[in-house]
């Protein structure tokens, strides 16, 4: 019964909004008509005209392009007795794929904002935006001004204020955002080819001049000042320093500048033609619609070539001066540090680490240490024989359990990261607790040596203090130097790291080592992707690294060759440290390193670059003083 009456009100919803959609009779209704709108083509309406050119060069033979544009435009407005023209908006040398540095086009728009225009006229799509999220935008944000401001594209006969305008304006907005796309991909291309062929691009550089052929010449003059500018940050002067030098001596840039910035003698010290190499690509740009410069961190390929032209600084001065320039950013000053590697004893082929000096590679520390430990990358002909003396236990196919599997109260240890360094108090008892020590790597078998600083060294580093009568450990800045650690452990510069170490002692002297080869690693949690699929207690791998457990916010990642055992074999444990102390050797911990001149043996020395500056601004006329 409910639902019957239910039906029928339904039913008679409906037919009352039948009757009511029927409409009244058209006599009764009074029709207001719409202003007709305005056809571009026929107005006679009075108009305030403007006019958008641009060539996408700068180049002397685009002129003519621009003054065909403009005088095409100030004809066809003057053809127009409605048409007033307000001005030419003309962009010399800039793309249409983004807005930066088109000036005059963000002029023009700031006019139509202020009511000043009404119509704007260019060649094409393509002229006004290759950026279709440009192009669009400013179409649409013109059509909401009161009054609307139209643009007419001649080219393509579209008139932005007509209705069916926008659909044909995106889709050949769009072929001129595709078109830029392919000429960047084109030109991507053709200077891949050039690079790879050893054709260079030799812009106009102080020092040099160009021949016929467009190769690279010493200009003499010229050449004077690059060699002031290298010989005086050689001697110690800073790049402000070296600029106030120069402004002050009116010594003219390339461009025939007086004023000299201390970021124009960095790029002059920075570039490697100097030395006559070229590196081709240094920056790349990413995104073709904005065309934002970006330095090349192996984003794209890169291209050397030596000895491209004659050199006005040797390439031993140039890069010890790369050195200086990678040291100076963590504020350190001063000549050359001694990188010293130890020749004999406990230590040998160890390389002092320098705790201020970030201008050693790691080339430098490998070149270092083999130096004197030649022999330190063969592997011997056949396996070490472990022999058991008569009456012991025989030990073979045992192996001693990692203590990195374990909590071993009192075994020193060692923390990484790639800007600091803590060892713990356990390392600092153990080394009676000296607040001084040194720090030692063997690049080549991957380990740190730590002893009591001897009484001569520079390379000291302080890892404790008191507090109250109390020990304390202090964490070691490292920002300078431990980079180029994790370069030679292979490590990852996201993650920490923790090495337990080992004490051995004789004849009272006393060394810590800790093998770089066995270190922990320990990465953040929420560092780790969903397709690393890491979870707790597996035997799943991050980056080659096995076994990683769940520890408060950070997950330990042991290697991948500790899955299938405890440890190493007893024997070979235990005689691990035999191969750097042998029985029949002195230790001699307290041992000096030898110098090793990391920057080559021809680097101007600082006597030498201070010679050379007197000789150049005898030349240039300055009297020596």
């Amino acid at each position: 019964m409910g639902n019957d009456k239910k039906s029928k009100d339904e039913d008679a919803i409906k037919q009352k909004i039948r009757e009511r959609y029927k409409g009244v009779n058209e006599e009764l209704i009074d029709v207001i008509p719409a202003k007709p709108k305005e056809d571009f083509y026929k107005s006679e309406v009075h108009k305030r005209v403007a006019v958008y050119a641009r060539v996408s060069t700068d180049d002397p033979h685009q002129t003519s392009s621009y003054e065909l544009q403009k005088n095409h435009y100030e004809d066809m407005v003057n053809e127009k007795p409605n048409w007033d023209l307000v001005d030419i908006y003309a962009d010399e040398g800039i793309s249409g794929t983004s807005l930066q540095h088109r000036d005059n086009f963000i002029r023009m728009i700031n006019h139509c904002n202020e009511g000043k225009i009404d119509i704007i006229v260019t060649k094409s799509v393509s002229r006004f935006a290759r950026n279709i999220v440009d192009c669009i935008s400013y179409v649409r944000r013109l059509k909401t001004l009161d009054p609307p401001v139209g643009v007419f594209f001649e080219t393509e006969n579209i008139f932005t204020l007509d209705e069916n305008s926008e659909m044909a304006l995106s889709f050949i907005a769009t072929l001129a955002q595709e078109e830029s796309h392919t000429k960047s991909e084109i030109g991507n291309a053709s200077i891949e080819a050039r690079f790879k062929r050893g054709i260079f691009l030799t812009p106009v550089l102080l020092g040099y001049d160009h021949d016929d052929e467009g190769n690279l010449i010493v200009n003499e003059e010229e050449a004077k000042t690059v060699r002031l500018i290298f010989f005086s940050y050689l001697y110690g002067y800073t790049t402000q320093q070296i600029a106030d030098a120069l402004t002050q001596l009116e010594r003219l840039t390339k461009k025939g500048n007086s004023t000299w910035s201390s970021s124009r003698i960095q790029q002059i010290l920075t570039n490697e033609r100097y030395c006559g190499d070229v590196l081709a690509r240094k920056t790349y740009t990413p995104n073709y619609l904005d065309h934002k410069s970006k330095k090349n961190r192996h984003n794209r390929n890169q291209y050397r070539r030596k000895n491209h032209h004659e050199a006005i600084i040797s390439r031993e001065d140039f890069f010890a001066v790369q050195k200086l320039l990678r040291n100076a950013k963590y504020g350190n000053k001063g000549y050359f540090p001694e990188m010293r590697v130890i020749v004999a004893g406990i230590l040998k082929g160890f390389v002092s680490i320098h705790p201020r000096w970030a201008g050693f590679a790691e080339e430098d520390y490998y070149m270092a240490s083999d130096s004197v430990d030649g022999d330190m990358y063969k592997v011997p002909a056949k396996p070490l024989e472990i022999g058991v003396e008569k009456g012991n236990f025989d030990l073979r196919g045992y192996e001693l359990v990692r203590t990195q599997f374990m909590s071993v109260t009192g075994q020193p240890s060692l923390t990484m990261t790639s800007t600091h360094m803590t060892f713990n108090k356990s390392a600092i008892e153990k080394m009676d607790r000296t607040n001084r020590i040194e720090i030692f790597v063997h690049p080549g078998k991957k380990i740190l040596g730590v002893r009591k600083a001897v009484a001569q060294s520079k390379n000291y580093f302080v890892w404790s203090g008191q507090r109250e009568g109390e020990l304390v450990k202090k964490t070691i800045s490292g920002a300078s130097f431990l980079p180029v650690l994790f370069t030679i452990f292979g490590w990852r510069k996201d993650a920490s790291y923790k090495i337990l170490g080992h004490l051995h002692r004789k004849d009272g002297e006393s060394v810590l080592i800790f093998n770089a080869n066995e270190a922990v690693l320990y990465v953040d949690e929420n560092a780790i992707s969903d397709d690393d699929e890491i979870e707790s207690e597996t035997d799943e791998n991050i980056d080659g690294e096995a076994q990683p457990k769940k520890k408060g916010k950070k997950i330990p990642a042991y290697p991948t060759k500790w899955v299938n055992s405890f440890g190493d074999d007893y024997y070979k444990s235990t005689a691990l440290f035999d191969e750097v102390e042998p029985e029949d050797q002195d230790w001699e911990v307290d041992k000096d390193g030898e110098l090793f001149k990391a920057t080559g043996t021809n680097v101007t020395s600082q006597q030498e670059a201070a010679r050379n500056i007197s000789k150049i601004l005898g030349d240039i006329g300055v009297g020596n003083e």
